[in-house]
């Protein structure tokens, strides 16, 4: 049986002045899974990723959300497509001049009308499924590398999105913190049913939270398909990208 499709790019093309950056680029993500996309520096994933976004127009191609042309919308139909969206930033992007909660509290004070005794019930809750309840008041300014990533995880899901992106979300953390992000991050996705799409070069990430892999190469889907064929894939660019995990662990992962 065919899954449901929560994005679909098709034929997308892309170009800053005279230097094409994507020239054809076509991939899916499932729903309820996690489409992660690849690709060394310059490959195009972070232009791909910021049409996604509605970062940058679309010249050439299609991009479907959640079923609805992106570029065929109303500005009214696009902003509350965008809504359903969260997006979780490298960087977390968090506010110092403002708490914790209040960070969490924004997409929910700005296009909701609920009562704020409501806001601040919610938040708690968000916060509790990134087990940073004990932050409530604390300010950006006070917070662990690995705690700020999950203050920003917080907020992007604060508005129950079906679909949440995530721009290398590991970046900066130590191992173990890493380790811990990702776990929140397929939590999060089991008990909200959420589809994820990710762009990061974290080889353990990747092999922790992935279902689908998308690669591109010099502006190009030189692969897409599950993981285990990702690992397997005799694709050069693909290839040498995993062959960093060469080591004991991971063979004791392929024979699995």
């Amino acid at each position: 049986m065919e899954k449901e499709k929560v994005l679909e790019v098709q034929n997308l093309y892309a170009a800053y002045d005279e230097m094409v950056v994507l020239t054809d680029v076509s991939f899916s993500a499932n729903k309820g899974e996690v489409t992660v996309i690849l690709g060394g520096s310059g490959s195009g994933k972070t232009t791909v990723l910021n049409h996604l976004l509605g970062l940058l127009p679309i010249e050439k191609g299609t991009v479907s959300l959640l079923g609805k042309n992106v570029a065929t919308l109303r500005e009214v139909e696009q902003v509350d497509l965008y809504l359903q969206m969260g997006v979780f930033y490298q960087n977390g992007g968090l506010l110092n001049s403002l708490t914790v909660a209040e960070n969490v509290a924004l997409p929910l004070n700005q296009h909701t009308n609920l009562p704020q005794d409501l806001i601040d019930e919610i938040v708690f809750m968000k916060l509790g499924l990134v087990n940073l309840q004990h932050a409530f008041y604390l300010y950006p300014s006070q917070l662990s590398g690995g705690m700020m990533k999950r203050a920003a995880l917080a907020r992007a899901i604060v508005m129950d999105p079906p679909i949440l992106f995530c721009d290398e979300p590991g970046a900066g953390l130590d191992p173990v913190s890493l380790e811990i992000l990702d776990k929140l991050i397929l939590n999060l996705k089991n008990k909200l049913g959420m589809s994820i799409i990710m762009v990061t070069h974290e080889v353990s990430s990747i092999l922790r939270v992935a279902n689908r892999i998308v690669f591109l190469d010099k502006g190009v889907v030189v692969f897409e398909g599950p993981l285990h064929e990702a690992l397997h894939s005799t694709q050069p660019a693909v290839n040498e990208f995993f062959s960093v995990m060469k080591n004991e662990n991971i063979r004791e992962l392929l024979k699995g």
